[in-house]
Formats: C-alpha cells, sequence, structure tokens
C-alpha cells in the first residue's frame, strides 16, 4: 500500500454522465428563501442526525429538485425541519435546521457569523496563528462544507450538491467577515459516487498558486494549486505544539510528513536533535523543504514509501526517541474498513519497531468511520507483534516474551476550531494516541 495522499481523478466520462440528465445542475442558487412553498420529504420515522438516507424516506414531492431546500415531515405529518436534498445521494436529505422557519439569507448568514465568532472571539485563534477551520460542516450547522482559513485566502471543500450550489454566495459572505481576499472551492473526486456530480477547482480572480501562513510562529508555504484536501492540515495544530514540547534534544521521525508540520514544529518550537521526514509525494517533500528553509532549521527529507523506509531502518537497526505517523485518510467508505484497518495495523506494528526503547509514538488516523476503541485495539494488536529490538534482554528471551510493551500516555483529536456536534459524531474523525513504547 502506498502511502501518499493522493487519488486517482475520474475520467471525463465519469465526469459527466450524471450531470447530462439534469441541466443546470450546477447552476449557482441564491440564498433568499423560494417565494413558493418548499416540497416535501415524508420519513419512516423521526431522527434528529443531519444525514437523512435513502431508506429512511417514505416519499418525495416528485417536484422536488437535486439541491432543492425541502420541508421535511415524520410520518405523523409533523414538520421537523428543512434540509438540502439531492435524490442522487445516499443521503437523500442534508437536514439544514430544526426549526419550523425555512431558511433564508439571514439564516445562512447567522451560521456563517456564529462559526468565525467560535474561532475569533471565544477561541481566539488569530493571536496564534492566521490557518485555522472557519466552517465544519455540521458542526457549525453547514452541511456538507469545510472552509479552512489560510492568511489571506478561504479554502473550501464541497461535499453535497445542495451546498456547491450555493458555495459561491456564502464564501462571499464569509470572506467578508473574516477579512479575506482570496476563495478557493474544491470538490474531491469521490463526491462524484456519492453525490453525483463533479467540479474542477474554482479560485478568485488573482488567486495566488501559494500562501504563507503562520503557526505559533512558524511559518509554511502552502500550495493552492497541488495541495491536499484545502492544502494544509490545521487539524493537528495543537498536537504539532504538544509533541514538539517533548522533543528537545531528540531524535524524531515523522512518517508521511507531507509539508513538514510535524518535523519543523519540533526542530523550531522543539529544538529536537536530528529530525527526518518521510513522504511519497514528491511535491509534498519539495514544499517541505522550503518551509525547512523559511524558518532556518535543518531537516532531512526523504522521498519514500513509509512502508519501505520503515522496513530498511528496521533492518538496519535504526531507532529513533521520538515517531509521528500521521498517514492519510485510509478508509473512504464502508467498503474499504476491513483493508483500511489492516493497513494502519500493518503502519503501526512497523512504526513501534522504529521507535528506541522508552521513546514516544505519536500515531494518528484521520478516517472517520475508525472508531477510537477499535484504533487503539488496532495499535495494542500491533504492539504485540512488533519484533522487539535485538538487544532485549537475555531474561525476556527466556521468559518467551514476544512484542513491546507500550504505555497509553494520552489521546487528542483535531483541534477544537474542529467542533464535534452532538447530533453527528463523525464530525469527529481524527484520533491520535500518544504511546511509550518499551
Amino acid at each position: 500500500m502506498r502511502t501518499n495522499r493522493s487519488r486517482p481523478a475520474a475520467s471525463p466520462t465519469e465526469r459527466s454522465r450524471s450531470q447530462r440528465a439534469t441541466p443546470g445542475l450546477l447552476e449557482p442558487r441564491s440564498l433568499a428563501a423560494d417565494s413558493t412553498s418548499p416540497r416535501a420529504v415524508y420519513l419512516r420515522s423521526a431522527t434528529y442526525s443531519p444525514f437523512l438516507f435513502r431508506k429512511m424516506i417514505d416519499r418525495a414531492d416528485r417536484a422536488a429538485l437535486p439541491g432543492d431546500v425541502v420541508a421535511v415531515f415524520d410520518k405523523h405529518g409533523e414538520l421537523l425541519g428543512h434540509g438540502l436534498y439531492n435524490p442522487r445521494s445516499e443521503i437523500v436529505v442534508r437536514m439544514l435546521s430544526h426549526e419550523p422557519a425555512r431558511p433564508d439569507e439571514a439564516f445562512w448568514q447567522r451560521r456563517l457569523e456564529q462559526a468565525v465568532a467560535l474561532r475569533r472571539e471565544l477561541l481566539r485563534l488569530d493571536a496564534v496563528t492566521d490557518a485555522y477551520r472557519v466552517v465544519h460542516a455540521e458542526a457549525d450547522g453547514l452541511t456538507g462544507l469545510v472552509v479552512d482559513r489560510l492568511g489571506d485566502v478561504l479554502s473550501a471543500e464541497v461535499f453535497s450538491l445542495g451546498m456547491f450550489q450555493r458555495v459561491g454566495a456564502l464564501m462571499d459572505r464569509l470572506a467578508a467577515l473574516c477579512g479575506t481576499r482570496h476563495t478557493l472551492v474544491r470538490v474531491e473526486d469521490q463526491v462524484h459516487g456519492q453525490e453525483g456530480f463533479l467540479a474542477a477547482p474554482a479560485g478568485s480572480p488573482d488567486l495566488p498558486a501559494r500562501t504563507t501562513i503562520t503557526e505559533h510562529g512558524t511559518r509554511f508555504r502552502v500550495s493552492l494549486e497541488h495541495g491536499h484536501k484545502t492544502g494544509f492540515f490545521c487539524d493537528q495544530r495543537d498536537n504539532r505544539r504538544q509533541l514538539a514540547a517533548l522533543c528537545a534534544g531528540r531524535s524524531v521521525l515523522d512518517l508521511c510528513c507531507y509539508t513538514g508540520g510535524f518535523a519543523i514544529q519540533a526542530k523550531r518550537l522543539g529544538n529536537a536533535g536530528e529530525v527526518t521526514g518521510v513522504d511519497l509525494d514528491e511535491r509534498a517533500i519539495a514544499v517541505a523543504r522550503e518551509n525547512a528553509t523559511l524558518n532556518g532549521v535543518r531537516v532531512r527529507w526523504v522521498h519514500a514509501d513509509a512502508f519501505g523506509y520503515m522496513r530498511d531502518m528496521i533492518a538496519g537497526g535504526r531507532r529513533f526517541d521520538v515517531v509521528v505517523l500521521d498517514p492519510p485518510k485510509l478508509i473512504h467508505s464502508r467498503r474499504e474498513i476491513a483493508a483500511g484497518t489492516r493497513t494502519h495495523f500493518d503502519l503501526n506494528r512497523l512504526a513501534i519497531q522504529c521507535v528506541r526503547p522508552g521513546g514516544l509514538l505519536l500515531s494518528c488516523s484521520c478516517s472517520g468511520l475508525l472508531p477510537e476503541d477499535e484504533f487503539l485495539r488496532v495499535m495494542f494488536a500491533a504492539a504485540r507483534q512488533a519484533t522487539p529490538p535485538a538487544d532485549s534482554s537475555a531474561r525476556d528471551t527466556q521468559r518467551g516474551a514476544s512484542g513491546r510493551v507500550v504505555q497509553l500516555l494520552a489521546r487528542t483529536g483535531a483541534a477544537p476550531d474542529h467542533p464535534v456536534a452532538a447530533n453527528c459524531p463523525q464530525t469527529e474523525y481524527l484520533k491520535a494516541a500518544w504511546l511509550r513504547v518499551l
């Protein structure tokens, strides 16, 4: 398994097949409430989840079009709220509100203002960084929309058709609230199979190819043209700082390092000794080198597959005081759970063997479909099957000891600008386990 963050692009035929059937499918929509009565969708049973799947739907008005705001009723005819409708998707309705009032311009503006206020007024993130999540989809009541602020740029990912139809108007309003100049909107290729549409990345006029952001005084270049997801992983901001505090004078290995976040913070903030960053994405490694130079720190960058690199280190007896394992998303759908879980196991089994006895492993997963308890079970199983270092004591060998002993020191997740919705556990996706390896 190659641990880069890229996914293959859809073919032109796939890109257009589902969009030919509905002319104007991707045309922008106004945020104003339509003057006509909303189309109705009726459920088999009531639920307060923001995701209403096909099997939960009893019937829908035939006149309802993909992307419409629809009124949602339970089987008794009681109004549950309003949501974005897409009969092409397994998630037929994405709920926007459980209020009786139909969403209008004031509704959308209020949701955006609440999202910005969390980051700027409560968390006061502007004091430590100009890179943070401004909108976290369902957790901010804006289903199917993720937006990160990256300096003077708002970079968005869209996961629902209805939200894509309105994203232009939403980004204009959000830019006014944040005081930013540029916008970028992306739709991942996998959305084609989920929502029935694809769209090329779209940027505002004069959008730069790259921007520079600051995190706890450390500067990072962000590629807006080739970067993964929104371009930078703001969710690991607090974990990067926490890890750096444990790295003084120690050797550090950052696996799947992308553009060098953990590695550079370990060196600059943590005054680490020798630091090595490894990633399969050649473009990411090139940006990581620039980031190290930008901050005046020395890091050894390796363009390699994490599996092969770890096997080489183990075979050569090379161990590190601190190892970070932060792979890309390995589970994109329920069909991939078994294979993705096995890959997590294989990665962690090797990573544990790269840690010097008494050292630290920070192991992460951004796969929302892998629950935290299962993630921990996988790591503990990986430790039991990890080969002990060659210098293990004869006493342990005589007793038939196998594997490595680990102590779970802490469990963390995404930074608080990635809040979790009480009715949508999927908004809690990032898991980070801090293990002492003995």
